[in-house]
């Protein structure tokens, strides 16, 4: 069983970098990869982390809970960026939006990194219960984890920051995963508490893409193929996902 489990996480692993590292090569296009990357983001969070929170959620949280622990992390999001990271520190309106870029971007980074840790912990935890539910969240993971090294960097690059702190990030969202499956060799985490956090971080997914990355994709540029790639997004997503549930 643990070969198996190593194995997918090395696979996760190198989905999420080579996803990193194609927004990186193509970042003079980038909005259409933010435009990508929103549909994306909000697909995960509709389509994966909701009804994953729900499912494990259903035997403790009736469904009007679980839900509105998924606002509760949008508006928890909207605080942090908004009055806590995003705070302005300086009088000259540069300074401030250079200190807004920065911090908006190592916070979406940093919320994708950890949601990779989970995802992580998704793999071990399902094995735990059997191979085949094991394949099946493994399958959805790998499927997502090219787009979630993708949105890692675009929210650094898209926030002013340079290539370099970019793959930085992208290493960090790479090995999350890797650590999250190793992590569940030495604990089991009751269901209950894994939708809870899986309901959060939906929460969390649709902010950055619905407040963040749309906007910014639309920035300066046509918005008839910004959105195109939107709806791709979340449509590629939306079948993976199906398809990995089948």
């Amino acid at each position: 069983m643990q070969p198996i489990v190593i194995l997918i996480s090395f696979g996760a692993f190198i989905a999420t970098l080579v996803g990193g590292l194609v927004a990186i090569w193509l970042k003079d296009k980038l909005h259409l990869i933010l435009g990508f990357s929103a549909g994306a983001v909000i697909a995960v969070a509709f389509f994966d982390l909701l009804p994953e929170a729900i499912g494990l959620g259903k035997n403790y949280y009736s469904i009007m809970t679980v839900t509105s622990i998924v606002a509760a992390g949008f508006l928890v999001y909207l605080i942090l960026d908004r009055m806590i990271f995003l705070h302005a520190h300086a009088d000259e309106h540069d300074n401030l939006d250079m200190h807004k870029h920065d911090s908006g971007g190592v916070l979406g980074a940093g919320s994708l990194s950890v949601h990779s840790f989970l995802d992580g912990v998704a793999i071990g935890l399902a094995f735990q219960v059997s191979v085949s539910i094991g394949a099946i969240v493994a399958v959805a993971v790998l499927v997502h984890d090219f787009s979630d090294g993708i949105n890692t960097v675009n929210l650094i690059l898209k926030n002013q920051g340079e290539s370099s702190k970019a793959f930085r990030w992208l290493i960090v969202d790479a090995l999350a995963p890797v650590i999250g499956v190793t992590s569940t060799l030495f604990f089991q985490l009751p269901e209950n508490a894994l939708a809870i956090i899986l309901a959060l971080f939906a929460g969390f997914f649709l902010y950055i893409g619905a407040s963040d990355l749309i906007p910014e994709s639309h920035h300066a540029h046509p918005r008839f193929m910004t959105t195109l790639m939107t709806l791709l997004g979340a449509a590629i997503l939306y079948m993976a996902i199906n398809m990995a549930n089948l």
